[in-house]
């Protein structure tokens, strides 16, 4: 059951309010992405083409080493599609934290999704409470409990640049560290969830910001003899 409502103080409304602004002037986001992930025993390696954009659309096509799309994965107007050209299947379901929680053990919805490849954090839906935690090794907090999850996330209360990431839904979390450079420009992101059970790495090259990408880049077409399986 989602907690009740409680007065929200003051520098926590403000924290608040920084981290949405800053969702809101973020627009899209394209780039090459390296990603290492670790299930169990279990290590794979993509490097391919990663597109977001505002509020919650995603495509990543993992490439071959001849530039050939191996595992394209979407997330658009509420559904996720991941389709796999070696075998010819693709599974297919509502984006929404249950399904991501289920496939990578990860409870974002699409602009969680968004917001972490952005290095930023949107508050949950229907917010019931919002505090700032004492300091610890990674300075200041702000925890925001919505009705579905809660995050806590380590940021600047100042610029509201995002650290470090939390969010926990149901019997899922998962913990996101960003990395920038000197400059403060987002490189990239480290992930664990599953109780460690699932650890990643993603690391950016020509990451470009706010450039304008069409929404239909983010429909997925698939083959009329691809095998689906449903996820509901």
């Amino acid at each position: 059951m989602p907690p009740p409502r409680a007065p929200v103080a003051p520098e926590a409304r403000r924290a608040v309010a920084l981290l949405i602004t800053r969702w809101h002037e973020f627009s899209d986001l394209r780039a090459l992405a390296d990603i290492v992930l670790v299930r169990g025993a279990e290590q794979q390696r993509f490097t391919g083409v990663l597109l977001a954009a505002a509020p919650g659309s995603v495509r990543f096509e993992a490439l071959s080493p001849f530039g050939q799309p191996l595992l394209v994965a979407t997330v658009h107007a509420g559904q996720l599609t991941a389709y796999d050209a070696a075998t010819n299947e693709a599974v297919v379901g509502p984006a929404d934290a249950r399904t991501t929680a289920e496939l990578l053990h990860l409870p974002f919805d699409p602009d969680d999704l968004v917001a972490v490849l952005a290095g930023l954090a949107v508050p949950p839906d229907d917010l019931r409470l919002a505090e700032i935690q004492p300091p610890d090794e990674h300075g200041p907090s702000l925890l925001m409990i919505g009705a579905v999850h809660q995050q806590r996330v380590w940021m600047d209360l100042e610029t509201g640049r995002v650290d470090h990431l939390e969010i926990t839904g149901g019997r899922a979390a998962a913990r996101v560290s960003f990395r920038r450079d000197a400059a403060g420009v987002l490189t990239g992101f480290d992930l664990a969830a599953g109780d460690g059970h699932v650890t990643g790495a993603v690391r950016y090259r020509n990451l470009v910001v706010d450039s304008g990408v069409d929404a239909e880049r983010f429909t997925l077409t698939l083959p009329k003899d691809a095998k689906t399986r449903s996820i509901r």
